[in-house]
């Protein structure tokens, strides 16, 4: 089987990067010992390149945030699932289990979160997060009450809000660029540290 390019649209070469960009990458790439195809791919358009990132460190990083990184990757995979979001899927599929230690629990929450071994606070955010996504309409108050209920407050419920809209953007554009994940995702913390 022969391997699909990683974007149907042309990846620049590192070297024609302009500076801020390529400092980026090779910050990834020493830290994670590749680079992720995500930042190749939109490389290519720089300028959206720098703004996708800036926004992404803005919802992932924010200070005060109470969402564990993990939970944050939980809001990513359901919601890139119920997109069609390969990439997304894979790639934040291994960060979740990064952060969780938890092999198959991206798995799972890709499958189906209701049969995941996560809190029922968990599940309601990310029943929200499900719903913001695919039918955002119809959002109501009961939604926020529910969130409420489980301790979440209005900042939590803009976090949640904010990885799910984002992500949104995300998975739209890795599915229209056939952007490919890495081979090593596929394999990232599959089996426990000795």
């Amino acid at each position: 089987m022969s391997q699909l390019p990683i974007s149907r649209y042309p990846v620049p070469d590192l070297d024609s990067l302009p500076e801020d960009i390529l400092s980026r990458i090779l910050e990834v790439q020493e830290k994670a010992r590749f680079i992720p195809n995500v930042f190749l791919t939109l490389a290519h358009r720089p300028a959206e390149f720098r703004a996708f990132f800036i926004y992404h460190d803005v919802i992932m990083e924010r200070e005060g945030s109470t969402l564990s990184p993990a939970e944050k990757e939980m809001i990513i995979v359901a919601t890139s699932a119920a997109n069609g979001c390969q990439y997304c899927v894979v790639a934040h599929g291994a960060l979740l289990r990064v952060f969780a230690k938890a092999p198959l629990l991206a798995d799972q929450i890709a499958i189906n979160y209701l049969h995941a071994p996560i809190s029922e606070k968990q599940k309601a955010m990310l029943t929200f997060a499900l719903k913001l996504s695919r039918s955002p309409e119809l959002i109501a108050s009961e939604d926020y009450d529910l969130l409420k209920t489980h301790g979440y407050d209005d900042e939590d419920i803009l976090d949640i809000t904010g990885i799910t809209a984002f992500f949104g953007l995300s998975n739209r554009m890795a599915i229209v660029t056939n952007m490919q994940a890495n081979k090593e995702f596929y394999t990232m913390a599959r089996e426990p540290k000795a």
